[in-house]
């Protein structure tokens, strides 16, 4: 089971919760009132599913092409390092994403087939991350699609479960949101670059160095502080939704040590805490959210 825990890799599952909690939460805000307690469940468990297909996904895919090698700084890889099989990954990973396909069908019975078309775009964007002939994963393309689906989509679609439209706020909230996601992405690949590098791994980080992505992953981070003050300013509130930026003092270590460490026990570590701000941030700006409503 403690095998499965790390493919599944939780350090991760904030970029999947928090987007459905806001959006949950600003749609809380706009009815005053949680019009969809089964479709909030349901796209919560749907969106965890498939962050956990992603990754054991990109466990298998990684293996094969041979870019989780023994000398790579972050946690244990199950397939590359023989702890389970390829196949039963790559049965984990489908069964993931059919479970989370069955909840978007119930999705799509609640608020229209658009979710259902969200919901296979999303999977096949996990999928071909690092899988397929072509991963955008491997063409520094990952963390574009990081803030656009657990993002611009996953924020504005749980809002849109909810009521069936959207709306300024949740707009301005799932950047903020995306921008945390992105940067949990960013520091993963950081850690990664030299190992990245000699398998042929042209991610972001790879492309433009150490230094740009450095700043990249710190203004990701200071950004969606900026950007929730500026949509409420925008929107003139809800104020109570500035309980998000008590977050930001968390965001402090790990802006630091992404910027003065190499080694990979303290960027493991960085991962950790940028899910933690994500998770602190999406939580309080949801409470706030849900007490202005």
């Amino acid at each position: 089971m403690r095998i499965w825990l790390n493919a599944a890799r939780p350090r991760t599952l904030p970029a999947a919760i928090a987007p459905v909690l806001v959006g949950t939460a600003a749609a809380v805000y706009m009815a005053g009132h949680l019009p969809r307690l089964g479709g909030f469940l349901a796209a919560l468990i749907a969106s965890v599913l498939i962050q956990i297909g992603t990754n054991l996904a990109n466990d298998y895919s990684d293996a094969r092409r041979g870019a989780d090698s023994t000398d790579r700084l972050g946690p244990v890889r199950v397939t590359s390092a023989g702890l389970v099989t390829p196949r039963r990954v790559l049965v984990a990973t489908w069964l993931a994403f059919g479970l989370s396909l069955v909840l978007g069908l119930y999705l799509a019975w609640l608020a229209g087939p658009v979710i259902l078309v969200v919901g296979v775009l999303s999977i096949a964007a996990g999928v071909l991350y690092t899988g397929g002939p072509k991963p955008y994963g491997y063409a520094g393309l990952g963390e574009v699609f990081v803030f656009l689906f657990f993002g611009l989509v996953a924020v504005n679609g749980a809002f849109y479960v909810q009521l069936e439209e959207l709306e300024i706020l949740p707009l301005g909230l799932s950047i903020s949101v995306g921008f945390l996601a992105t940067a949990i992405l960013v520091v993963n690949n950081v850690r990664d670059m030299d190992t990245d590098r000699r398998a042929n791994k042209i991610t972001l980080a790879v492309r433009i160095g150490r230094t740009w992505a450095r700043r990249l992953y710190s203004g990701l981070m200071l950004g969606s502080f900026v950007v929730l003050v500026a949509t409420l300013l925008i929107e003139s509130g809800p104020w109570w939704a500035l309980l998000g930026v008590l977050a930001l003092p968390l965001a402090r270590g790990p802006i630091v040590a992404v910027n003065t460490h190499t080694d990979g026990p303290t960027l493991n570590k960085c991962l950790a805490q940028t899910g933690a701000v994500l998770g602190v941030f999406a939580l309080f700006t949801s409470i706030g959210l849900v007490i202005a409503a």
